[in-house]
């Protein structure tokens, strides 16, 4: 655990949620106040920040900085690209898109921001807005935050943490204060957001049961709900039975998108087709306008800060939850790839569910005369998606299968978001380890106590309002991780030229770097066993890095050399003052060997047996390059290369 950020965010989590649930009516009439301030005061941030992230990824994806890779430039990515592609397809679904797909189209066309509601003119502002608030911007968000996780963590070897964006800007002290306030502020922004997205899904998950079973709409009910599916959440997050809820999600994508085919065939289906092309235009050519309206010019309303402002602010919320997610399964794809894959993979479902769901309540609207149906969706949002499926056939069976999937949802949710939770507040390890089992207990309980306070303290209103004034914090945060990306990005364009500097060949007795082509060729089939390779480190190249150490302390060098004899790691640190220190590092790792060499390991034929290499690390990650075998005049060398490399770099960026 990182007590820090841990006893930080849980805090203000319990003094929030107590207060909450102490005086509910005062607590919702509180956070409608500030989110009104909000929106009239930072509701231009939000706006600009959001286009901002945009903006910086699409650039960032196109420049030159698109071929870097999120890790080792040898790394191949962990999935192959459909499995990538279909677990950025699951990210996308939310138990939101039920609750949204019908209420929010409905609510805008018959309140509009802008002009006059209930005519074809504001069904089609209608689908615009509701692509722009579910579109490119909230996945430029998700992207920015996960392209920093796994580039500071699989290229940089730092923690799969926040806080390590950040080290371009402040170095060590990512791991003191500042470090811990920006885990917190994420820690605290996630939970809101989860506890936004659960409290739509109790909503939802209300109006089904009332509608097949006729259970009312009260907040006792909504609270049986919560701590059923936050248990059930809780249960399979601290069992990890993968294997299961690996099943049940892919058995609820298929449910999925059958309900979704089901919906466009059965119904107007050459009408859905169309008015989905045109979404998608009308989406398109006013995107870059509609990023930077806030109807000025209008009447003021609170419109803007219960509708754009709130999902600016719940994808920031969201951001760091989705990213550790998205950056855990990205390792070894490059920068351009991973943006436009992230950006594009999920949208398209997401726009295809928004528009087909949307069009079939507002042709029932405009084309049936079911002005009824508008009026749901102001007055019980919840209940208006259930209403659209009663007009299709075998009404009562596709609800069912409805209630059943956004129940999965809503648990798989629940459960990641804890997982994600433990894995925030935790000091950050290993790219796959999680956070400790007990703390995902709770922050499970954590968001259920926020689900249930939130709801009781004024439903939808209150679930806004909270969301919007947690992230405000947590915004900032990102816009630090972009600055702390830029730059980390535009240091390793340097040192990539550095490494272009011509540099005089170093005479090694006349002969070739190994010795003879005998020796290379045996060198080139060996592979060594971790004692080996051990021992060679030990007598060879730490040798040449205490010799290397004298000879630059003669120099006037500031030179530091770390041995960690546990894990093989032998470390060289020259510093520079205010610049960057030149950093080179020995570190032991372990593959399998190939199988063309197994069978004449003593004749054993070991199938698992793993072979051992010393590889070099800079500041950028592994060079993929072994030194087992040189001796140590070359080993001298190869540090003394890499070091008037970095020397060049130093002048590059002064």
């Amino acid at each position: 655990m990182n007590p820090p950020a841990f006893y930080c965010a849980a805090a203000v989590i319990l003094l929030f949620s107590l207060a909450v649930i102490g005086r509910p009516e005062q607590a919702g009439a509180w956070l409608l106040q500030a989110q009104t301030w909000a929106a009239n005061t930072v509701g231009w941030y939000y706006l600009l920040a959001m286009s901002l992230y945009l903006v910086f990824v699409v650039v960032t994806a196109l420049s030159g900085y698109g071929k870097i890779k999120l890790g080792a430039d040898h790394d191949q990515p962990e999935f192959s690209y459909l499995s990538w592609a279909g677990m950025l397809f699951a990210a996308g679904i939310s138990i939101t898109l039920f609750f949204f797909c019908v209420s929010e189209p409905l609510t805008h066309f018959a309140q509009p921001p802008a002009g006059e509601g209930g005519n074809p003119a504001a069904a089609r502002q209608a689908m615009q807005i509701l692509f722009l608030h579910w579109g490119l911007h909230g996945w430029g968000v998700f992207a920015l935050v996960a392209m920093a996780l796994a580039y500071f963590a699989y290229r940089h070897n730092l923690p799969l943490a926040l806080r390590s964006a950040l080290y371009p800007l402040i170095g060590k002290r990512i791991n003191g204060p500042i470090g811990h306030a920006v885990d917190a502020f994420g820690i605290i922004a996630t939970i809101f957001g989860l506890g936004a997205d659960l409290g739509f899904g109790v909503l939802h998950l209300n109006a089904g049961l009332d509608y097949l079973f006729g259970i009312s709409h009260s907040h006792w009910v909504q609270l049986i709900l919560i701590v059923l599916m936050m248990g059930a959440a809780i249960a399979v997050a601290v069992s990890g039975v993968d294997k299961g809820v690996r099943i049940m999600s892919d058995i609820n994508m298929v449910l999925a998108v059958a309900l979704l085919l089901f919906v466009l065939f059965a119904g107007p289906t050459q009408h859905l087709l169309n008015t989905l092309i045109q979404n998608i235009g009308d989406y398109l050519s006013a995107l870059p306008g509609k990023s930077f309206d806030l109807y000025a010019y209008d009447e003021p309303s609170d419109w803007l800060g219960g509708w754009t402002v709130f999902y600016w602010a719940w994808w920031i919320a969201w951001a760091p939850f989705v990213g550790l997610f998205i950056a855990r399964i990205s390792r070894g794809r490059t920068i351009r790839e991973f943006v436009f894959g992230v950006l594009f993979i999920p949208l398209g479902f997401t726009l295809a569910w928004l528009s087909i769901f949307g069009n079939s309540a507002l042709e029932l609207v405009l084309g049936q005369g079911m002005t009824g149906l508008a009026q749901t969706a102001l007055t019980d949002p919840a209940m208006a998606f259930y209403q659209v499926l009663e007009t299709y056939p075998a009404s009562r069976a596709v609800i069912s299968v409805a209630v059943l999937v956004s129940f999965v949802f809503f648990v798989t949710s629940a459960d990641s978001g804890t997982v994600v939770l433990s894995t925030l507040s935790s000091k950050g390890g290993e790219a796959n380890e999680d956070g400790p089992k007990w703390l995902r207990v709770f922050w499970g309980a954590a968001v259920a106590l926020v689900t249930g306070g939130l709801l009781f303290a004024g439903s939808m209103d209150a679930l806004k309002s909270a969301v919007v004034l947690t992230s405000l914090p947590f915004s900032v945060v990102v816009l630090l991780m972009m600055w702390g990306l830029h730059k980390a990005l535009h240091l390793e364009s340097q040192r990539q030229r550095a490494r272009l500097h011509s540099l005089a060949p170093v005479a090694t007795n006349g002969k070739a770097r190994h010795g003879g082509w005998r020796q290379r060729l045996s060198q080139a089939v060996y592979f060594p066993s971790r004692d080996e390779v051990y021992r060679f480190m030990d007598s060879t190249v730490r040798p040449a890095m205490e010799e290397m150490v004298e000879v630059s302390r003669e120099k006037g060098l500031v030179v530091e050399t770390q041995f960690d004899a546990t894990n093989a790691n032998l470390q060289l640190i020259i510093g520079h003052g205010e610049e960057h220190p030149f950093i080179y590092q020995v570190i032991m790792q372990g593959y399998f060997t190939p199988s063309f060499a197994r069978a004449g390991i003593g004749g054993l034929h070991l199938k698992n047996r793993r072979y051992y290499r010393a590889e070099v690390h800079l500041t950028e990650g592994s060079q993929d390059y072994d030194l087992v075998g040189y001796n140590r005049e070359q080993i001298l060398n190869d540090m003394l290369d890499q070091y008037e490399r970095h020397l060049q770099f130093l002048h590059l960026v002064r």
